[in-house]
Order: C-alpha cells, then sequence, then structure tokens
C-alpha cells in the first residue's frame, strides 16, 4: 500500500468518525433538561404568571419554607383553596416533582417528602388561589 491509499483510507475513518459524532449529537440532544416542551405557550402565558408573582408581593404573602431532615414543609400566610408544586432538578428532569392538593390544617401547611430526593439545588415552584385571586411563588432551594 502506497501513502496515497493510506491518506485516502484515513480521511475515509475520519469522516465516518465525524458523521457518527454528529448523529449521537443529535440522538442524546432530545433528553435535554433545559429546553421546554411547551416554550411557546408559556411565552404567551408569561403576563398572567408575572401578575400572579406580583400579586405575591403586593398583598405580603410570601409563603414560609423550612427544611427539616425528612420534610420540607410550607406554610401559606392565607387559605387557599388549592396548590400547584414543582420541584425541578436543573441537573436531571427525570427527579422533578409535581404535586397538587390542598393545605392542611389550620396553618396551611403542605408537606413533602425529602427523604427520596437527592441532594443539591431545586427550583421551587408554587401556584395557589387564595380568595379568587392567583399567586405565584419561585425559588431556588438547596437540599
Amino acid at each position: 500500500m502506497n501513502w496515497g491509499t493510506k491518506i485516502i483510507l484515513g480521511m475515509i475513518a475520519f469522516m465516518l468518525f465525524i458523521v457518527g459524532m454528529v448523529v449521537y449529537m443529535f440522538k442524546i440532544n432530545d433528553d435535554d433538561a433545559l429546553v421546554e416542551k411547551d416554550y411557546y405557550e408559556k411565552g404567551i402565558n408569561y403576563d398572567q404568571e408575572y401578575d400572579a408573582q406580583k400579586n405575591t408581593l403586593d398583598d405580603n404573602l410570601v409563603p414560609k419554607i423550612e427544611i427539616t431532615s425528612t420534610q420540607i414543609i410550607i406554610q401559606l400566610k392565607e387559605a387557599a383553596d388549592h396548590y400547584k408544586i414543582k420541584l425541578l432538578r436543573p441537573s436531571a428532569a427525570k427527579e422533578d416533582i409535581n404535586q397538587e392538593g390542598s393545605p392542611i390544617g389550620d396553618n396551611h401547611m403542605i408537606l413533602i417528602d425529602k427523604t427520596k430526593m437527592s441532594k443539591g439545588l431545586w427550583m421551587l415552584s408554587l401556584e395557589w388561589k387564595s380568595n379568587g385571586k392567583p399567586y405565584l411563588y419561585k425559588k431556588d432551594i438547596t437540599l
């Protein structure tokens, strides 16, 4: 085999490697945790989200959050009909937690079991309605 044949075979091997890497990158890119599936819907509804966050600050209804060894305890300042809570894990979307329900007791408590959650950064998003008015509170917490 002469030098010309070896150079051509090397170039073909390199090109196959590059094509393989491109295919691999497109294949694994579908599960990107930083890209949301409903991006456009969230953009359209941003005004409602902004108003709910503003309601939380204007009405001074920022919830109290306490983290114990086994639970995350969230206490609302007023009674809420229904709540939705999302705990998003930036490093692993498969660990995200979505929970809905009604607050417990006269203290308006929301309890989340922390024992199965990984340590590290979590993004908390809490939505609720009180007296027909929507509220939204977002905070980054570290377990």
